[in-house]
């Protein structure tokens, strides 16, 4: 295999440790990122989808300004500025405001069959944008885990075939894609760097609509609903973002990808920690499923 610059290199020489810290960032940004569909869907009910879309956006913008202020960050430079812009298309625009029209016509666990494909989605495009090599048993272990994620949701009363699921999929490609180039930029700049620069990228394109859909309604919403989006900008646009780029950093993009698979299973124990809903045997059985594809997954990871 050629060299390659740093940014492009994969992660194959990284220690173990750095591997385990990698999942580790891996899990706590995943932890955060499993309350977004639900509360995505909370906001819609009351809120404009363009405006739960994009504006959250603007919210994590706001914030990303304060901490780069606060930290001197410079700035990235030109070169960086095409592969920044990927970062923004991908998971600050485009995830987040498909994501939000397809919640206004399928509820959440219907959006958690064909988001379960993201992991997959994010070791190929990590595959093609960072020039990682999964070995064929990593495949394998990916293929068996999306299968269980998808299947678990159809089984749970996802819901059949429904026309938001070409917006749904279309937030999968954009995120992985986000995300792919997100892992690389976070080998040089840092995770908490590339979510930041990217969401400042693209606050002037973001703001626009966003105010152009606030009207007397929106005021009137219930608090459920500005709950819902205030939990999409800080946690699932931002915060969330810090640890999960570091991770893909460090233990690589396609393995520590696949501990999104926990996601739906995640978001299942939070409802029933808060809300009080009931888990049945089955909930258990497949999150052990996917643990065990993860764990063989990252055990024979990269070649």
């Amino acid at each position: 295999m050629p060299d390659l610059p740093p940014a492009l290199r994969p992660p194959a020489s990284v220690s173990a440790a750095d591997r385990r810290r990698g999942l580790l960032f891996g899990l706590l940004g995943v932890a955060c990122f499993s309350l977004t569909l639900p509360a995505t869907r909370l906001a819609v009910a009351g809120l404009d989808p363009v405006f739960v879309g994009l504006g959250r956006a603007v919210v994590a913008a706001l914030l990303a300004a304060v901490v780069l202020l606060a930290k001197r960050s410079p700035w990235p430079g030109r070169a960086l500025l095409p592969r920044i812009a990927v970062v923004t298309a991908g998971v600050v625009v485009g995830f987040p405001l498909f994501t939000a029209w397809a919640m206004r016509h399928v509820p959440a666990s219907h959006g958690a069959i064909v988001i379960g494909l993201l992991p997959l989605a994010t070791a190929l495009a990590g595959a093609w944008l960072a020039h990682e090599r999964p070995t064929p048993v990593f495949w394998l272990c990916s293929l068996v885990g999306s299968a269980v994620v998808v299947g678990f949701a159809l089984w749970q009363g996802g819901g059949a075939p429904h026309p938001a699921d070409f917006l749904l999929l279309a937030a999968v490609a954009a995120a992985a894609i986000g995300y792919a180039e997100g892992g690389r930029l976070a080998r040089t700049l840092g995770g908490w760097q590339v979510i930041s620069w990217a969401l400042l990228l693209a606050a002037p394109a973001v703001l626009v609509p966003t105010l152009w859909v606030v009207d007397a309604q929106m005021l009137a919403a219930p608090p459920l609903a500005w709950a819902g989006f205030a939990y999409v900008g800080v946690f699932s646009m931002f915060l969330g973002f810090f640890a999960w780029y570091r991770g893909l950093a460090l233990g690589g993009i396609a393995v520590v990808g696949q501990t999104q698979l926990l996601q739906p299973f995640l978001t299942l124990f939070a409802s029933a920690l808060l809300l009080g809903e009931a888990l049945d045997p089955a909930t258990f059985v497949a999150a052990g499923l996917v643990i065990l594809s993860i764990a063989i997954g990252r055990r024979f990871g990269t070649r």
